[in-house]
């Protein structure tokens, strides 16, 4: 880089965000960086990688792969420091007013969706698994789109998660080694959108990456139990709805039945630590 040669740095480059132990965080405070519940649980994704074979470095280059691509974005809500206002927004939303909160699971069913919608439960939708919300009445559809927090995507989820960012539903999107081409399709497809929505980026490598975070899990839905620990949702207002590991969802999208009934075992693990496994 000669002399008089410009340096862009990402927008929010100078914003300095420190990290908020969950024992910390009070109703004044709001998290600027997602600290894991338990510790053990980023350790476990390191476990993960052993056990298929995988390596840190192709996730560590698809974060950053990320990250560089939102924040060259021209979307002013994706910078740095308006992705940091989204997770405070969401924090607000489901901490401080003490929100009973439901995780949709690949295995969720309608009739298991209308159950919670007579009851004031927030959702959180693990990736395509939003997509059983198209399947119910006109009406309970619209008020169940009305409590979706925001979706945990690594980017395969199909049309629950198109129509999730069609309706500018607020996504954790995740970076791992094998799906640069698939966040990089849905950052596309948001850009698009007359109102994109707001992004909150996750990794699974034991470094800090700025404008990342890594609050543990390994698959959508069990890293959507990570998030909501993280941000300081207490177990008992968590509940997890079409989580199975004896069976593969039909919201999983494309995936080999072998291959995903190993992964399952794992994210029971991950749900188990933290106390919101139920058999």
């Amino acid at each position: 880089m000669g002399i008089g040669t410009p340096i862009r740095l990402p927008r929010g480059f100078f914003n300095t965000y420190g990290v908020l132990p969950l024992e910390s965080m009070s109703y004044s405070q709001s998290p600027t960086v997602l600290e894991p519940y338990l510790h053990s649980l980023v350790g476990l994704q390191e476990d993960v990688r052993k056990h298929f074979g995988w390596d840190e470095s192709d996730d560590l280059e698809s974060a950053r792969d990320m990250v560089h691509r939102v924040e060259d974005s021209l979307l002013e809500k994706w910078a740095r420091h308006n992705r940091a206002g989204s997770l405070s927004r969401i924090y607000r939303r489901l901490v401080i007013r003490k929100a009973n909160v439901a995780i949709l699971g690949a295995a969720i069913e309608p009739d298991e969706l209308v159950s919670i919608l007579a009851e004031p439960t927030l959702i959180v939708a693990a990736d395509g698994a939003a997509g059983v919300i198209s399947e119910i009445p006109g009406s309970l559809s619209e008020k169940a789109w009305s409590r979706v927090a925001f979706i945990v995507s690594d980017a395969d989820g199909g049309q629950g998660t198109i129509e999730a960012v069609r309706r500018s539903v607020p996504i954790f999107l995740h970076a791992h080694g094998d799906n640069r081409s698939d966040w990089a399709s849905l950052l596309e497809f948001a850009e698009e959108q007359a109102t994109p929505p707001d992004l909150i980026l996750t990794h699974q490598t034991p470094g800090h990456i700025p404008g990342m975070h890594n609050p543990g899990g390994f698959t959508d839905g069990d890293r959507a139990a990570c998030i909501l620990t993280a941000l300081g949702v207490s177990n008992n207002r968590i509940k997890m709805l079409g989580t199975r590991s004896d069976s593969v969802g039909r919201w999983s999208g494309s995936t080999q039945v072998e291959l995903k009934m190993e992964k399952l075992q794992w994210m029971r693990r991950i749900l188990t630590i933290q106390g919101l496994w139920v058999n």
